[in-house]
């Protein structure tokens, strides 16, 4: 099953996001998904999908970004036929918006959608389907919830260190230990991590979750450079601009 599930891990420098390209080579039509696609690498991301052959029937988000602005307005408009997705819990407009243990389909796979919000209310981890028919490597895509060794900020958009504790710790460190968790962003040089690695060596979350609230509490980070213009576009899933020249 693992040959029939075609994967593509992408990289955008500037905000050093991640954009995943998922299809269904058993499919007929090849049909496929870009999570968390960015403005900047959309002609790119659309040559691959032709290139390999590809239909592609979603533009996924994990949540609403702060620091960069959501390819997938631009892919619709390019693309037409193809959907956006997000959270409901986001309150952004998307095509399809759903909810936690929602399964998302591209030809005969799936991605069930589990609700990890604490970094922002709205943020999903899309995990692929957990039955017998499915690829195997199992595959999380955990947005910023989880990084590698590491995980999203919590001091904005809602964000909560308590909820992001538990969200991880029920939602992403309960899946099989050997399934690879892919974030939605890597600053250090790193791809890949997998639940059983995080659990032992993510330095935040395997604290007790008072230290860790005290970790969040004191990062000090930056206001994020984009957030005043990737936020509002985000909320309509990349589509502000094109709205705004109808």
């Amino acid at each position: 099953m693992a040959a029939r599930l075609l994967f593509r891990q992408l990289f955008e420098k500037e905000s050093s996001t991640y954009t995943y390209l998922l299809a269904d080579l058993g499919h007929p039509d090849k049909l496929a998904v870009l999570i968390d696609p960015v403005d900047r690498t959309v002609d790119r991301d659309i040559t691959l999908v032709k290139e390999l052959g590809l239909k592609l029937v979603y533009a996924m988000n994990t949540h609403v970004h702060a620091d960069h602005v959501t390819g997938t307005g631009l892919i619709k408009a390019k693309m037409p036929g193809v959907k956006s997705v997000i959270s409901k819990a986001s309150k952004a407009v998307a095509d399809h918006v759903v909810e936690h243990g929602d399964k998302i389909y591209f030809g005969d796979l799936f991605l069930e959608v589990r609700a990890t919000p604490g970094h922002t209310v709205g943020c999903v981890t899309y995990v692929t389907g957990v039955g017998s028919d499915q690829p195997y490597p199992r595959m999380a895509f955990t947005g910023d919830a989880l990084l590698i060794h590491g995980c999203g900020r919590t001091d904005f958009q809602g964000g909560s260190s308590h909820q992001l504790y538990q969200s991880v710790h029920s939602q992403i460190f309960t899946l099989p230990k050997d399934m690879l968790l892919y974030p939605g962003h890597d600053y250090k040089g790193f791809t890949v991590t997998t639940v059983g690695e995080e659990i032992v060596y993510n330095p935040r979350l395997t604290k007790d979750e008072e230290t860790f609230k005290d970790i969040m509490e004191n990062l000090n980070l930056a206001y994020p450079k984009m957030m005043d213009v990737a936020v509002p576009s985000n909320m309509v899933c990349g589509l502000q601009d094109i709205i705004s020249k109808v």
